[in-house]
């Protein structure tokens, strides 16, 4: 018989596993409370093996590869139709994952997919997000505001984090996969702390938050179990309270609870929860519930943010100055009146605050930070205070709501099944993208290698000639253009670098920069004095020749072939013409200019003759501008009314009120035509 005891159950009762599912789900049905555990969870629960995987890694990886692949598959198996594969978030109920759909966690790894980037978890966006200045934060239930202001509150923090990301990256100049590696400095640990228990399926684990435990008792973590068991309570009975003011009784002040505060965005949210639970009847003869005891309650709200901007009007003020406009002034109003308020309650509540056993605070930015911290008279909440600690969990605007869901979240205990063969394939596929990212970066970093592109000496001199002729050219500057060619020891015919560009491949040399420039002088110039060549050609086979724009620039070539003689150049081959003396070129423009004088002159002649006869012409049914239809009006001896002039006219036999109200619907009719154009 005592063999038989040591026996596995699963060999003696083969209906084990189905027994322990029947017990998970229902353990599961209700949320588990910390302070409320079951008995039989209590007295086997036991701290999970440190050298086994650690379930926050699994959750992790699951959200890292679902970027890899395009499979959505969920290795948890404890997802389904209310799990996010992008943040690696398991919902319980429909309300809990439409909130998380609306949260700024979500959408910012929405972006990160879009990006190829990691997802991150509620922790690591949490820290990303506390150093980001006040604004307003984020969306929230439907019942505080409209859902027009809430997508861009939620828009606005986003982008505020977006731009801090890129202003560090463009600083230090590193890649966005250092930006997670800069967050996992410092202790390491995960903000859950993980449990298995022979009630559950061995692949079931259970997981409750650091942040409920003292510092004091982290440090024993070896007996962290007989913490927990200490930690248990006994449910009130319903007669206990027997208020429903704000004001604690003794018996429920006198218990354990804890202190909750957010700030932020110009609203302010505190409670002080009871630990103990509180057992509720919804009917006489239902099932008894239990519920957490608000002993206090208080929000506020006040303008305090820039709308469309976000930012606080004294953070705006610290970096652009003071404004003097009527919404700055009612913002630095509200500003000190919402510290007032805030620091009063505070005061009014301090006996609950100091006897609470934790105090968790949200507040973001300097200026939520003063107000809650100070330093000033009577403070009441300390920044080293061992008690103090922030949410490891994103949080959203702060409203008794928020301040709820916060402490139910600290106060449930997580139930995640791990499927050890999906673990391990999350971590090859880590693995194997960890790989591709680093081979990746490799091959940037190859390419984008200054040393593989380094110019030789001899093409940095060249580069510069280049640049130097091309401008020269291009301003006209012949003298100048052959002085530096002959200081710089140059050919007239030194081929640009690159050669391989657009306009180079076009016009490789002076000669052909200045043909396809319509530059007669610089033509003249380079083949007389310079001693250019005719007769190369370009990328597409063409001289210079070919590229010349206008009569003058060809005769430039023609006036050189006679200059030089036709034993100087292959002239036929250069694709040039008969030659043609400088006298003989310069009176051929001469007699062309006269030829067009004398053209205008006998038009103009014309036009005045015909408008003797005929008068100006007036084309009917086209639409005129404003100096064509005073022109048209003159000509057809029509006076043309000034604005002024129509207006007395039609205030004409009107009363003064009349007038007044015809002024003001001219005026409001002006103010839509010019918001409309803007």
């Amino acid at each position: 018989m005592h063999v038989s005891r040591s026996l596995n159950p699963t060999l003696i009762n083969p209906s084990f596993y189905t027994v322990m599912e029947q017990r998970k789900e229902d353990l599961t049905r209700r949320p588990l409370y910390v302070y409320d555990l079951p008995t039989d969870i209590l007295r086997t629960l036991a701290r999970k093996d440190d050298s086994g995987d650690d379930p926050d890694e699994y959750i992790a990886s699951s959200s890292q590869t679902s970027n890899i692949d395009a499979e959505d598959a969920n290795p948890g198996g404890s997802g389904g139709s209310k799990s996010c594969s992008f943040c690696g978030v398991t919902s319980h109920t429909v309300e809990e994952q439409k909130s998380h759909i609306r949260s700024d966690l979500h959408g910012y790894n929405l972006k990160q997919r879009l990006r190829g980037a990691k997802p991150v978890t509620e922790v690591d966006f949490e820290k990303l997000i506390e150093n980001l200045d006040e604004s307003l934060s984020g969306s929230d239930s439907s019942d505080s505001e409209d859902d027009t202001n809430k997508s861009s509150r939620k828009e606005t923090t986003l982008s505020a984090l977006l731009k801090s990301q890129a202003a560090i990256s463009s600083r230090n100049s590193q890649d966005e996969d250092d930006f997670p590696r800069k967050r996992k400095q410092g202790s390491g640990k995960s903000p859950l702390i993980w449990f298995t228990t022979p009630a559950l399926p061995s692949n079931t684990y259970l997981g409750i938050y650091r942040a409920i435990f003292t510092n004091a008792e982290l440090e024993n973590e070896r007996v962290i179990q007989e913490i927990i068991s200490r930690k248990q309570l006994p449910s009130m009975p319903p007669n206990k309270l027997m208020t429903n003011s704000n004001i604690p009784t003794p018996e429920a002040y006198k218990g354990p609870h804890i202190f909750l505060c957010m700030i932020g965005g110009g609203h302010f949210a505190a409670m002080v929860v009871s630990l103990t639970p509180k057992q509720t009847r919804n009917a006489p003869t239902g099932s008894i519930t239990k519920e957490a005891i608000v002993l206090a309650h208080k929000t506020f709200h006040r303008y305090t943010t820039r709308r469309k901007q976000g930012g606080s009007q004294s953070a705006n003020d610290s970096a652009n100055g003071a404004a003097h406009s009527a919404g700055s002034s009612l913002r630095r109003y509200n500003e000190q009146a919402l510290t007032d308020e805030v620091r009063a309650l505070l005061q009014e509540w301090k006996s609950m605050i100091d006897t609470s056993e934790l105090v968790f605070i949200r507040a973001s930015g300097n200026t939520n930070r003063r107000t809650l911290f100070g330093p000033y008279d009577g403070q009441v909440l300390r920044q080293n205070d061992p008690r103090s600690r922030g949410f490891p969990f994103n949080t959203r605007r702060a409203t008794q709501n928020e301040l709820m869901r916060s402490f139910v979240e600290l106060t449930r205990v997580k139930v995640q099944e791990v499927d050890e063969a999906a673990t391990a394939a999350a971590k090859v596929s880590a693995e194997d993208y960890a790989r591709k990212q680093a081979s990746a970066k490799a091959r940037r970093n190859q390419q984008l290698d200054p040393e593989e592109h380094q110019l030789s000496e001899e093409e940095e001199t060249a580069l510069l000639h280049t640049t130097q002729i091309q401008s020269l050219i291009r301003r006209s500057r012949l003298p100048a253009l052959l002085s530096y060619l002959k200081s710089n020891d140059l050919s007239p015919d030194f081929l640009f670098y690159p050669p391989d560009s657009q306009q180079n491949h076009h016009a490789p040399t002076s000669l052909h920069l200045s043909a396809s420039q319509s530059s007669a002088p610089l033509v003249t110039g380079l083949l007389i004095k310079g001693d250019a060549n005719p007769t190369l050609l370009n990328n597409n086979g063409r001289t210079a020749f070919d590229l010349a724009g206008d009569r003058s620039t060809r005769d430039a070539f023609r006036v050189a072939r006679s200059e030089l003689g036709e034993t100087k150049w292959d002239w036929e081959a250069a694709h040039v013409p008969a030659a043609i003396s400088r006298g003989d070129a310069e009176s051929r423009i001469a007699r062309e200019k006269a030829e067009s004088v004398k053209e205008e002159e006998q038009r103009r002649k014309q036009e005045e003759a015909r408008l003797k006869i005929e008068g100006p012409k007036i084309i009917e049914n086209v639409p005129l501008g404003k100096a064509a239809v005073r022109g048209r009006a003159l000509v057809l001896g029509q006076v043309q009314k000034t604005a002024q002039e129509k207006r007395e006219e039609e205030s004409k036999g009107l009363t003064p009120e009349m007038r007044l109200r015809l002024d003001r619907e001219r005026r409001a009719r002006a103010a839509e035509e010019r918001m409309k154009r803007s």
